[in-house]
This record gives structure tokens, C-alpha cells and sequence, in this order.
């Protein structure tokens, strides 16, 4: 993240974003494949990392393999092996949804995971109880813990989509995007930018 200055003078967080050069993969119609869609291609991949089926897909397009494949709808007459640079979609102070996979942060307890406040809450001589999540049963009706209950487990890593952020600014020249706010992921990751 970084941050830049608007027409106010106020100071705005926000996150630089390369997008693209994308390339078409395939563009899929009403008529062959039941909904109109165009699958774009990011990104450069080696040779020997990519699958047999995948590579074939690429080779159909004349295109060398790329790092990540996904689907869009709402373009439209676009041919196959054509090139998006990021001005082809995107324009300033428009808002866009972007989805990524957050940062794994391990195995957590119930306090950095859920917010628990601990049980007993530093008081009534509790040495050791501070930040264990407390009982967890009912009673002898149910004889059972309830799945879905808030407990100890891995947190992060899990696919995230953060919605209405604004494009602050378009830089064709270098094929970057100024988003206002944060992403999901860490740096040098891959993201999807959906409009």
C-alpha cells in the first residue's frame, strides 16, 4: 500500500495494481458453449510447469502459457490472441470488487480468531485462563458440541472479496491501476479485479 494526495489535499491510502497486458484465450458464445463469456490470460509461465491439456489450450490460441487463466462476461467482439491493455477496461473514479486469498496466518486461538475476550477476563484468580475460549458444551439434552461452534483453527488463506473500492487513477503507460483502500493478499500476489 502507499498513499497519494487528492484534489483536497487529503492524504488517501491506496494500492497500485498491475494490470495486464491480458490476453485473449478464448472467447466463449451463446451458440458452442451455452453463455457468453472470454477467458483471459496473465502473466508467463514455463513450459515444463504446465499441463498437457492446458498447453493445447494455449497452443489453440497461439498464445505461450500463462500464470493464470479467468473468465469474464460483458465483452464484447473481442478475437482470440488480442491484447487488454489496462485503459481497454478501466477509467477513472469508476468502482471495482477485487478478490484474492487473504494471508495465512497459521493456527490461531479463539482471541486473535473469533475477538474472544478470554475467559474471567484477568480477575478471579486465573492465572492460566486468560485467552482459552471457556466451556464449549450444552448440556446432557444435546450431549454433543454443536458444529459451527467458534473455536481454535487455522485462520487466513481463504478467498476474499473486497467490493466497491474506487479507481483513483489509470496509468496506461506502465499498465497500473491506483485502487483506494487495501486488497486481500500479500505483496506480489495475484488478484482479480472484477467491474
Amino acid at each position: 500500500m502507499t498513499s497519494v494526495y487528492d484534489g483536497q489535499g487529503k492524504n488517501v491510502a491506496c494500492t497500485v495494481i498491475e494490470v495486464g497486458p491480458c490476453s485473449v484465450v478464448q472467447v466463449k458464445s451463446e451458440k458452442t458453449d451455452g453463455y457468453n463469456a472470454v477467458q483471459l490470460g496473465y502473466g508467463e509461465r514455463k513450459e515444463k510447469h504446465t499441463s498437457r491439456p492446458l498447453a493445447g489450450h494455449y497452443k489453440k490460441a497461439n498464445l505461450s502459457p500463462k500464470q493464470l487463466l479467468v473468465e469474464f462476461s460483458g465483452f464484447d467482439e473481442l478475437a482470440v490472441g488480442a491484447e487488454l491493455a489496462v485503459n481497454d477496461v478501466f477509467a477513472e473514479g469508476e468502482f471495482v470488487d477485487v478478490v484474492g486469498t487473504s494471508k495465512g496466518k497459521g493456527f490461531q486461538g479463539v482471541v486473535k480468531r473469533h475477538n474472544f475476550g478470554g475467559v474471567g477476563q484477568a480477575t478471579h484468580g486465573q492465572h492460566n485462563r486468560l485467552r482459552a475460549p471457556g466451556a464449549i458444551g450444552a448440556c446432557s439434552t444435546p450431549s454433543r458440541v454443536f458444529k459451527g461452534m467458534k473455536m481454535a483453527g487455522r485462520t487466513g488463506g481463504e478467498r476474499v472479496t473486497v467490493q466497491n473500492l474506487e479507481v483513483l487513477k489509470v496509468v496506461s503507460d506502465n499498465n497500473l491501476i491506483v485502487i483506494k483502500g487495501s486488497v486481500p493478499g500479500p505483496k506480489n500476489s495475484i488478484v482479480i479485479i472484477e467491474k
